[in-house]
């Protein structure tokens, strides 16, 4: 190597350590990031907002590999089930192209309702997530006699018993201050119906099923198996109920939650994240058990006329969330409830 090329080597060197690196300059940090589970949900983020950029992160699924950005949020879609949900969040939780330190978090789709709690349209923030997986079952024709469940919790010899040991998955409960400001903001924006759905609900006899949608704060439910009916939903709520000391009113029932946020909470623990700038909202495009003289098959079934609602009702509560922090950010750059 002759002086000249040792002289444009050392130019171009010290120019290169003045400027931050290609991977540090590809580094986007967006100040929502919105997760939804499947196509539907992701659909109306995707309509109604201005999502220009595209950044792929490698070990999301092959058909949702991007996530969709502007220049303040961005929309993913992880695909359905624990499995889905949690690789996706881990993927883009350790992503070396984005900084989400100070991002805020919104899980954002569709579930089945208690119809003690809400109704088709709803739109619930979870002040707790609880893992309706994570316990024994015995089926209830093999049980003794006297057991009025299939639940028993994990460790636990009986129905009723606080469990034995755990996973450490089993709950979450989110920031109260965070969850308090989205119900604030939130609480009055206008919910989409359909006359399907309305005509579906009358058919109940509890108040909150009658009712028109609206937007309230409960518990978020989660399990791979998709129950229905009133039996195992009453044994979820009995759960939810035990697993909480009585904190948690269960009214939402969905297939991810538990698994996204566990994810997360691996990012967190390694300071990439900030577990208390996550939220999850879901809203009910089905009832989670039959109207009284329904068959509990033929409810599973039905078209209840909440799908489109649901979905659409996530976008609209979900947006003024995000616009509240986006517009806001000089106040949720620093974090809430942090005082």
């Amino acid at each position: 190597m002759n002086r000249t090329t040792l002289h444009v080597s050392a130019a171009v060197m010290a120019a290169a350590s003045a400027l931050p690196s290609y991977a540090a300059a590809e580094v986007f940090a967006p100040k929502v990031l919105v997760m939804a589970m499947f196509e539907a949900e992701a659909a109306p983020w995707l309509k109604n907002l201005d999502l220009p950029n595209k950044i792929t992160v490698p070990g999301l699924p092959k058909e949702y590999d991007s996530l969709s950005c502007n220049a303040d949020l961005c929309v993913m879609t992880t695909t359905m089930g624990f499995a889905n949900a949690a690789s996706s969040a881990m993927a883009v939780g350790f992503s070396d192209k984005l900084d989400l330190s100070q991002t805020y978090v919104l899980i954002a789709g569709i579930a089945g309702v208690d119809p003690e709690n809400g109704t088709l349209g709803s739109a619930a923030w979870a002040d707790h997530v609880v893992d309706a997986g994570l316990v024994h079952r015995i089926d209830s024709r093999d049980a003794p006699s006297d057991w009025t469940t299939q639940i028993v919790e994990l460790g636990a010899k009986a129905p009723g018993e606080k469990p034995g040991w755990s996973a450490g998955t089993e709950v979450f409960t989110l920031n109260p201050a965070l969850v308090t400001a989205a119900y604030e903001a939130t609480q009055d924006v206008e919910l989409a119906d359909s006359e399907g759905a309305a005509a579906y609900r009358a058919n109940y006899a509890q108040e909150a099923a009658k009712a028109s949608p609206q937007v309230l704060v409960c518990a978020s439910v989660s399990g791979d198996t998709y129950w229905h009916g009133q039996t195992i939903a009453q044994e979820v709520a009995e759960h939810t109920s035990l697993m909480t000391d009585g904190a948690a009113d269960y009214c939402m029932s969905q297939m991810e939650d538990n698994a996204t946020l566990t994810a997360l909470s691996r990012a967190a623990e390694a300071g990439r994240l900030d577990m208390d700038r996550i939220a999850v909202l879901r809203t009910a495009s089905n009832f989670d058990r039959a109207y009284e003289g329904q068959d509990t098959a033929a409810s599973l079934a039905a078209e209840s006329g909440g799908f489109g609602p649901a979905t659409e009702n996530a976008f609209r509560v979900g947006n003024v969330f995000a616009s509240m922090i986006i517009d806001d950010w000089d106040r949720f750059a620093k974090g809430i409830g942090k005082d």
